[in-house]
């Protein structure tokens, strides 16, 4: 992948310190997002690290500092209706389960949220579905949101059907976090979870004072990046998981939104630069 940012050859301020929505970038390579620590002149490195705070290795050669208590990774979509192999064929998903295994317990204990944002809907909401929407979940005109699926599967991404469900592992890991307090589960009822004024999750991020957001989940060039990209156009800091996201679409599909992420919409890491933060 190109590199689009060269490293600065002095420190400088990203955003309104005033207003609390800045990032600091030092030569070193640092990217400090956690918004607590204006630039002093003439400064060279980053204050010390403290201990609510992680430092993660990210694509071109940058190490950015998060505050885990404003953070959180937002995994979308990982359900039975997009990666069960009754259901559907999505290898690339599938392989996105053991990343997210290990990331998922290793930022719960460092205090990142955890939030589970899938396709719920409710009766009601089937009748205020776009039209395109509505189409592009059929196939030749048939099937679609809340048609039976058969097989115990439930209705189409309806809340409560098995279908629903994560998948797999997943599942259990959920069942895990909510158990702790950790993890949330919000219903989207669009493509991205961010797509209008009031959404679950927009109010989720905001009661929670969250400002970095963490990517993973299918598809990345539909649902994910749809999510990525509301959060990117609200302010939010946004880190994609390459390892962790995958897609039904043809591979330049996802190059060209992991290329875009890191040029432009925000940052790029993977699993194992996440578990080795310190």
């Amino acid at each position: 992948m190109a590199l689009p940012h060269q490293h600065l050859k002095h420190a400088k301020t990203f955003g309104n310190v005033k207003n609390g929505s800045f990032w600091v970038e030092y030569p070193s390579g640092l990217l400090d997002l956690t918004r607590s620590n204006p630039l002093i002149p003439a400064a060279t490195q980053a204050p010390k690290k403290r201990d609510a705070e992680l430092e993660i290795q990210v694509e071109g050669n940058r190490t950015i500092r998060v505050d885990a208590k404003q953070a959180a990774i937002v995994i979308v979509d990982m359900q039975n209706y997009f990666l069960h192999p009754e259901l559907i064929d999505h290898p690339l998903g599938l392989a996105c389960v053991e990343p997210l295994l290990k990331v998922v317990p290793f930022l719960r204990k460092a205090g990142v949220r955890i939030i589970w944002l899938n396709w719920g809907l409710t009766p009601t909401e089937l009748s205020t579905i776009p039209p395109v929407l509505v189409r592009s979940f059929t196939k030749d005109g048939e099937g679609g949101f809340g048609c039976d699926l058969g097989r115990g599967w439930g209705p189409t991404l309806m809340r409560g059907a098995r279908n629903s469900d994560l998948y797999g592992p997943l599942q259990e890991e959920w069942l895990k976090g909510q158990s702790a307090g950790t993890d949330v589960w919000i219903h989207k009822n669009r493509v991205g979870g961010l797509w209008g004024a009031g959404t679950a999750l927009e109010l989720y991020l905001k009661a929670e004072g969250i400002k970095t957001l963490f990517f993973s989940g299918v598809n990345t060039d539909q649902c994910v990046l749809g999510t990525l990209i509301d959060a990117y156009f609200a302010g939010y800091d946004s880190i994609l998981i390459t390892d962790a996201t995958a897609t039904t679409s043809p591979e330049g599909c996802f190059y060209s939104v992991s290329y875009n992420t890191q040029a432009l919409f925000g940052l790029v890491t993977d699993s194992n630069r996440i578990v080795q933060a310190t």
